[in-house]
């Protein structure tokens, strides 16, 4: 398993590659090789996406990776730079604490956490990673956290009331 770290920006989209990941199948000559690579995929205002790509070499995995993860791309409500509350999601043996911090904090997180938080936009928050530390389920597992997050004006909406009475 590489981790890599790639930035580029086209037409107002960050990419970050996650892992690169060489697997082989077995067949009946020997074994086959192929590379699995991992990326995600943001705007840096709340969109992002998470893609996986095969292939037999490593620019061809990148190029599917890339591709399946601007088609699978979310919606994710945040508070400015940071996130309105404390959300903890949990995939495979992989659980991830995210709480939003103060105003400078920056982000304090392992690196594919980190690169999930640069391309989404968020530039102050903290993150746990607990249990097994898998680069693509810590990225699955801060995706299902974020997507968690629901906004004051949203649970007011929701709850038939004013915002005044959500916050306190």
């Amino acid at each position: 398993m590489t981790s890599f770290s790639l930035e580029s920006k086209s037409d107002g989209k960050f990419e970050r590659l996650i892992v690169v990941n060489r697997v082989s199948k077995t067949v009946k000559g020997g074994r086959r090789m192929s590379f699995a690579a991992f990326v995600v995929v943001g705007d840096g205002a709340g969109r992002i996406g998470i893609g996986h790509g095969k292939s037999n070499e490593v620019p061809a995995a990148i190029q599917k990776a890339m591709e399946n993860a601007r088609k699978n791309m979310v919606r994710v409500y945040l508070n400015a730079d940071t996130i309105f509350h404390k959300t903890i999601a949990k995939f495979g043996a992989t659980k991830v604490i995210i709480m939003p911090a103060p105003e400078g904090t920056g982000i304090i997180a392992c690196a594919s956490l980190r690169a999930l938080f640069e391309v989404l936009g968020l530039k102050n928050v903290v993150a746990k990673v607990i249990g097994s530390a898998n680069s693509i389920n810590v990225v699955r597992a801060g995706l299902l956290a974020l997507q968690q997050m629901k906004s004051p004006e949203r649970i007011a909406e929701k709850r038939g009331k004013h915002i005044e009475e959500i916050i306190g």
